[in-house]
């Protein structure tokens, strides 16, 4: 039987979230967008994504209430923001169990300490939002050459726009 083109016979509210964010470049669009990359232009050289896939990403997930255009940027809205639990944890259950090193840290600027997988800070006891964050490059990182990665390398905070 083959797969059908979306999920609207299931009863199920993960299929109904997979119908926003379960295409390929979804969630990596997502991710940049938490790590401030704003502009099509970025998004496309840092994710090596084809212009017109890209184009398309970006506009439904606009049209879904994810992202708000500004201008010429695209900004995580609250419902875009509410993902960050889901990234984060999918990219440290990917170090766990399909990679060996982080490519990133999450530090709780407040007071210095990485975030745990669960997303809490381990000397302040709670969970740390993403506004709260500072993101380092991680031992796993490769270097890449692109404008974003460069800029990515250095301690950012998380959802601050970054210029290339």
């Amino acid at each position: 039987m083959a797969l059908g083109k979306d999920y609207a016979a299931q009863d199920c509210s993960l299929a109904r979230a997979l119908e926003v964010v379960g295409e390929r470049w979804t969630l990596l669009i997502v991710r940049d967008a938490f790590y401030g990359v704003r502009r099509f232009s970025d998004f496309l050289v840092h994710l090596d994504i084809p212009r017109a896939v890209l184009s398309a990403r970006l506009q439904s997930l606009v049209e879904t209430g994810l992202l708000a255009k500004d201008g010429h940027d695209y900004v995580l809205t609250e419902m875009g923001k509410d993902l960050w639990p889901v990234v984060h944890t999918l990219a440290r259950w990917a170090e766990n169990h399909l990679s060996s090193e982080p490519t990133r840290l999450f530090v709780h600027i407040a007071c210095g300490t990485p975030i745990g997988p669960d997303g809490t800070c381990a000397s302040c006891e709670r969970y740390v939002p993403p506004e709260d964050l500072e993101i380092h490059a991680g031992p796993g990182v490769r270097r890449r050459t692109d404008p974003v990665s460069v800029i990515l390398r250095s301690p950012h905070r998380l959802l601050d726009p970054i210029r290339t």
